[in-house]
């Protein structure tokens, strides 16, 4: 990674000397060179850009916010780089409630609606291009030789649909504001100060928590994304597959490896952090460490989706017999999943409550303990004493969109005590853990994890499953695998 020569705003490298790092190779620059790097360079304004192609639906989640709060000026910034260690920083990922309401995925952005007789009048401001006569473009630690060319805002302005000025004039333009004003928190420190003494918590959480229920039913583009994610991922699990042989000979770190590949060639990144959970490491839920042996005849439980370059996940989970073979044993639990997935899915329909799904799948599983012995029934008893969750731990599903976890903020009455409407996409994902160390079930049982999991969404007339090109039976899974290995 080249050094750069410094740290200073363009502010600051205008009005002050430059100052190097400490230990920088260079420790000034000549006026000679300041002079001549100001001069020689082509016009690359980019002209007669076509709007990105969801700019319709951008402008119409604006005004439906608009309409929900009008008189307020409502401030919603996509957030600052995020230091991973001393001068380097982790990849940037705008809020989602920014990119949902712009298209625009760019740091430091900050859209704002200020209100007016009409509704409201919508503004984003950004960085503009790097300023050639200051230097900052080639001094400065974001400036475009180091981090690359971004939008003018008058190109800004074309794709987006949306009026551009300078963010970095917006704080002093937000201490002076008058009238109600909503921030969402969390994302800008700098945007929350010039807005302390304006807003409050409660009012603030209103703005997050309509944003978020704004996202439970999604438009036709975002279902396109969606259907994109989900095909980007099941060619992410074939990858894994025809490589288990290496990661056999590595650890679970080449199966996190591959999924990587497919998600940053096809998308934007992971929308998560993988899981690839082998063995016993299966019945940890979030496993992401990845650091395991990959063993034949043991499982892996792969739980992994593909990001869009639009900022839309997947989710899906497949539990896969390392050799190619699922055990009787291994069989025996995965059907049991299976069969419980089985009746999850079928509970999602329009008009079903948000929690039948969840409360299907349980049942069955309740069952398949009740059955195996492993916990005393009736299995009403056991569902209303929650007792399977000793080995179902979590719940079957929730809600997928631009986070894995969509619209998380939401009342729960919106959600999960909600009914179901076409355009809801949610996961249905049940999974049984038998914990190496539980010593209330049979030794051939412990170190076994299974979940399966698939997105699926809410149709006028059912539903339909979006990952489907993922085999789930046991017997299609090993056949499926058979033929990827050749």
């Amino acid at each position: 990674m080249a050094e750069e020569l410094t740290p200073e705003t363009p502010e600051e490298t205008e009005d002050q000397p430059i100052k190097q790092r400490k230990n920088g190779l260079y420790q000034g620059v000549s006026d000679e060179l300041a002079e001549n790097m100001k001069s020689g360079w082509a016009d690359t304004e980019l002209r007669d850009l076509a709007p990105i192609p969801q700019a319709e639906r951008t402008a119409a989640r604006r005004a439906a916010l608009s309409a929900r709060f009008p008189g307020e000026r409502l401030v919603i910034p996509a957030g600052k780089l995020k230091t991973r260690s001393n001068d380097t920083e982790y990849s940037f990922r705008a809020s989602t409630e920014y990119a949902y309401l712009t298209g625009d995925q760019t740091q430091d952005g900050v859209l704002v609606l200020e209100p007016v007789k009409t509704g409201h009048r919508a503004t984003i401001y950004l960085l503009p291009r790097s300023d050639r006569e200051n230097g900052e473009f080639w001094l400065d630690g974001q400036g475009e030789l180091w981090v690359g060319r971004r939008h003018s805002l008058t190109e800004a302005e074309q794709l987006l649909g949306i009026p551009a000025k300078d963010v970095r004039e917006l704080p002093e333009r937000l201490k002076e504001a008058t009238g109600p004003v909503r921030v969402v928190r969390g994302h800008d420190a700098g945007i929350e100060a010039a807005l302390v003494d304006k807003v409050t918590a409660e009012r603030d959480e209103e703005l997050r928590v309509f944003l978020s229920e704004a996202r439970l039913v999604k438009d036709d583009f975002e279902i396109a994304e969606l259907e994109k994610a989900c095909a980007a991922t099941a060619r992410g699990f074939e990858d894994v597959v025809k490589v288990l042989d290496k990661a056999e000979a590595t650890s679970e770190r080449y199966i996190e490896g591959t999924f990587f590949l497919r998600a940053r060639v096809e998308g934007n990144d992971v929308g998560y952090g993988t899981i690839a959970a082998a063995g016993p490491h299966a019945c940890t839920l979030h496993w992401v460490r990845n650091d395991g042996a990959v063993r034949s005849g043991d499982l892996l439980l792969l739980d992994a989706g593909v990001e869009t370059t639009e900022l839309y996940t997947a989710d899906v989970t497949r539990t896969l017999p390392i050799n190619g073979r699922y055990t009787d044993i291994q069989r025996k639990i995965y059907d049991a999943v299976y069969e419980a997935q089985e009746a999850g899915i079928a509970a999602v329909k329009p008009g079903a409550a948000y929690r039948d799904f969840h409360d299907a799948a349980q049942r069955v599983l309740a069952e398949k303990l009740v059955e195996w012995g492993l916990v005393e029934g009736p299995v009403d008893r056991v569902l209303e004493l929650g007792l399977q969750r000793r080995w179902t731990l979590h719940g079957t599903g929730h809600m997928l969109g631009m986070d894995v976890h969509d619209c998380a903020a939401a009342r729960t009455e919106a959600y999960v005590d909600t009914t179901l409407e076409p355009g809801m996409c949610l996961t249905v994902e049940p999974g049984l853990y038998f914990q190496a160390d539980d010593l209330t079930v049979p030794e051939e049982y412990r170190g076994i994890g299974v979940r399966i999991e698939d997105d699926i969404l809410v149709t006028e007339d059912g539903n339909r499953n979006l990952s489907a090109q993922l085999p789930r039976r046991s017997d299609e899974v090993e056949a499926w695998m058979a033929a990827l290995k050749g």
